[in-house]
């Protein structure tokens, strides 16, 4: 094989190795511009929300691994957001291109006298000279180029480095001592420096004209073959150098007699140089593979990053869509409204229907809110003892009329309670019910069935603490068992034409899901298309302080009445666990036997509303008649006995009993049938509520509008109203009026002059005997750690705006009774 031979093979090497080391520059390169552009995305705030601030630059310069962040102007100022100082080698050079407005990548200097590379975009952002700025600046060592472009790689049989037009190194992998290319070659050539300046000219005006250039350089007793090639993005070149010392020595070893050993020595080289070429060819391979895996990686994040900016995109259109449906339809309907001022019924059913509009859209609101908090990571759980009964009669009470209103059957029971009161965040419990059996409700067509259940287990491991399962069932249109797998994650709706037009975010799984993991429970689904849904959350809390049991009732005798075998046995060992005898059966027939076969008789029977074949009302008319005079009081339990009182009366039934049956249930239920005018009491009590009815409540409000609104949905429930319109006039207002004439205070918490918080310790300090009256904060400040606040501050609970009439009276009557 020839010497040309010889040199063919290593420039074809030398094209090679440039021609992929340019191509993975370039892509670092444009990567690196890419993540300077989204830094100065960060700065300029995108022209709507204002300029970011430099904390935020800071972040993510250092989330992208840039060891230095500026900002740059018209007149060559460089003002320092991060990182050390750095000085530009080009000052005139740089500054004309970013006048320009172009992306530009220059070397520079830190203070320590280290080499960094500039990636230079355009950036209008103030500096604090009272200028703007021309372009963001972010830095990396020239160490760290060097890695990523293998400069300094060990496995080459080649060396490179990258150099300006001056010669001057900007990246080199090798430890050489020279600070200038030209100065290195002119060493290379020993003290002829005569015979290294032809070269150097003809290498400078290759870089001028951004032409190849090779080279093969003689010096002393070795050869080198350079390659320089011109860079992307920026006025730097590639030099690449090989040594031919081995293969030199191998030449040079042939002697005068090489005709005698011709075939011996033509057989070396030529097996020598398949080795060495195939050492290049792997080497090359290598090397091609590596940074093709590189690109790969890169191409990936990039990838992934454009689809986190689709998802964001897919996010805002989602929402864009989702918010201004409920909006065009209240715009819609308040514009015909008040073209038919003079039809009620017209006025009646457009005002419906804005009102569905308005609930639907705070729901979107609500769940916007709470995704931003959860992916912030600032959601926080407000941990106090709470009431599995309160919080089961609060979803009842909010999920009734959903159900009614689609002629569903709703049912909500309770089974092996051990502990009625645990510790949990109660608001976020409701929410993730509500967001539960809201669905369940949603998605199950009329006449269909929801429930609701819960019961618990003890924990082996922990005894200060119980299992509570929750379980959420339907008879609805179900799930795929593919979408069932991405349930839980943003804006994932099944496709499916039925469920596409069901309004809502996507969110509510989401959101259901990280409230339970925050909790540290579970939750699980079980569906099949067209059999309805069940979903399971446990949830590991808690046991809180029992309150203390009052005066025990009678040694009665009571039979439950009821098809669910299960809620007879546990309403049994209920009744059992308060002193009281109890027996059960399924039917009114089987009660009218049980009950003539006792000695006594019984003094109370529990009667369900749902039994084999009939209903709790023609149940009581079969057992009074099967009875006569000896039939005891009978109780009727239900989810829901509002509209049949006055049948439930005429057949007998003495009072009612709210579904699900806790204990403290019971024996409220139970407690008005143990004194001598029991059932005087129980008739007056079922007359009708009137603890609202003549309260003094004072409102603290400080916009007009909501005054008015305000005083008008309360009015129904019969209180005198008197308004304050700030935090400073409700003081006043209470200081003034005589003691105990205000029943309660309910507080807005954003108001002028004085806020609630203030408000709230300034009357629970006065000296006077009624500063403990509720005072209940009704604010649009609805997270956890503003309930919180409102409770650390006095408050004794809170309401969240918009005003619901239900929760509202509720939670009056919790602190007025």
């Amino acid at each position: 094989m020839s010497e040309n031979t010889v040199i063919d093979i290593g420039t074809s090497y030398m094209e090679g190795m440039n021609e992929q080391i340019s191509l993975h520059f370039k892509t670092v390169i444009e990567l690196r511009l890419t993540m300077a552009e989204s830094i100065a995305h960060i700065a300029t705030g995108d022209g709507s929300s204002g300029y970011g601030s430099k904390e935020d630059i800071e972040y993510g310069a250092i989330a992208r691994h840039f060891m230095c962040a500026a900002l740059y102007s018209s007149d060559g100022e460089i003002e320092m957001i991060y990182g050390d100082p750095v000085a530009l080698n080009h000052p005139e050079l740089f500054l004309d291109s970013i006048v320009n407005g172009e992306r530009k990548v220059a070397p520079a200097t830190d203070s320590s006298g280290e080499g960094v590379i500039l990636f230079s975009v355009p950036c209008e952002y103030p500096m604090s000279s009272g200028k703007n700025s021309l372009s963001m600046v972010v830095g990396l060592s020239t160490q760290y180029m060097g890695e990523v472009l293998f400069l300094d790689s060990n496995r080459s049989l080649s060396y490179s480095f990258v150099i300006c037009k001056d010669g001057n190194y900007v990246v080199r992998g090798d430890d050489g001592g020279h600070t200038n290319y030209f100065d290195r070659l002119s060493d290379i050539f020993g003290d002829e420096e005569l015979d290294s300046a032809p070269y150097i000219e003809q290498l400078k005006e290759a870089m001028s004209t951004d032409d190849d250039y090779s080279l093969i350089i003689q010096s002393g007793g070795s050869r080198r073959h350079l390659y320089c090639t011109s860079l992307p993005y920026c006025d730097w070149y590639l030099v690449t150098v090989l040594p031919f010392d081995m293969l030199d020595h191998e030449i040079s070893g042939m002697g005068t007699n090489w005709l005698t050993i011709v075939y011996i020595s033509s057989f070396a080289v030529i097996v020598m140089l398949l080795y060495i070429f195939f050492r290049y060819f792997r080497l090359f391979r290598s090397q091609v593979a590596e940074l093709k895996r590189m690109n790969i990686e890169m191409d990936a994040a990039r990838r992934e990053a454009e689809q986190a900016n689709a998802a964001k995109q897919e996010f805002l259109s989602s929402m864009s869509h989702d918010i201004r449906t409920p909006m065009n339809a209240i715009i819609g309907m308040t514009a015909l409204a008040t073209n038919n001022a003079g039809n009620p019924e017209q006025v009646r059913n457009y005002l419906q229907k804005i009102s569905l509009s308005s609930n639907h859209l705070l729901g979107l609101i609500n769940d916007v809110l709470d995704i931003s908090k959860i992916e912030s990571g600032k959601m926080a759980l407000n941990i106090e003892p709470i009431s599995l009964r309160e919080v089961m009669d609060s979803i009842v009470n909010i999920i009734m009329p959903q159900a009614k209103a689609k002629n569903q059957r709703f049912n909500a029971a309770a089974y092996d309670i051990l502990s009625e009161n645990v510790c949990c965040d109660s608001v976020r419990l409701n929410q993730v019910l509500i967001n539960l059996l809201g669905n369940a409700v949603k998605f199950t067509p009329d006449n269909g069935s929801v429930d609701v259940t819960v019961y618990q287990e003890e924990l082996p491991e922990d005894t200060s603490c119980v299992r509570t399962h929750f379980l959420v069932s339907d008879t609805g249109i179900g799930m795929s068992k593919e979408y069932q797998k991405v349930i839980f994650e943003s804006f994932s709706r099944e496709d499916n034409a039925r469920v596409q037009k069901t309004e809502g975010s996507g969110l509510g799984m989401t959101i259901t899901k990280c409230i339970v993991d925050n909790m540290g429970g579970s939750i699980s689904v079980s569906s099949e298309q067209g059999m309805g849904s069940k979903f399971h959350v446990i949830l590991d809390l808690a046991k809180a302080e029992e309150p203390e049991s009052a005066a025990g009732l009678p040694g009665w005798s009571i039979l439950v009445v009821d098809s669910d075998q299960r809620l007879c046995t546990n309403t049994v060992k209920a009744l059992e666990s308060m002193g009281l005898s109890a027996d059960w059966c399924s039917s009114p027939q089987q009660a009218v036997e049980q009950a003539g076969k006792l000695n006594g008789g019984y003094q109370l029977i529990l009667l369900g509303w749902e039994l084999q074949g009939t209903n709790g009302i023609e149940a009581a008319r079969s057992i009074r008649s099967g009875l006569g005079e000896d039939c005891p009081d009978i109780l009727l339990s239900a989810c829901d006995y509002s509209g049949m009182e006055e049948k439930a009366r005429e057949a007998g039934i003495s009072g009612f009993v709210s579904k699900p049956l806790f204990k403290s249930t019971l024996t409220d239920a139970l407690k008005p049938y143990s004194g001598d005018s029991s059932r005087e009491n129980v008739h007056a009590k079922n007359k009708g509520d009137r603890v609202l009815r003549g309260k003094h409540i004072l409102l603290a409000e400080d916009n007009e509008l909501n005054w008015e609104v305000a005083s008008e949905l309360l009015s129904v429930l019969e209180m005198e109203l008197d308004w304050a319109e700030n935090g400073q006039i409700c003081v006043e207002k209470f200081e003034k009026s005589p003691v105990g004439y205000y029943d309660a205070i309910i507080m807005d918490v954003r108001m002028p002059v004085m806020d609630g918080y203030e408000a709230t310790a300034t009357i629970r300090g006065l000296e006077r005997g009624d500063t403990v009256l509720p005072i209940i904060a009704m604010t649009a400040d609805a997270f956890s750690e503003d309930i919180q606040r409102c409770l650390e501050c006095g408050m004794n609970d809170h309401l969240a705006k918009p005003i619901d009439i239900q929760a509202v009276a509720r939670k009056l009557k919790k602190y007025l009774r």
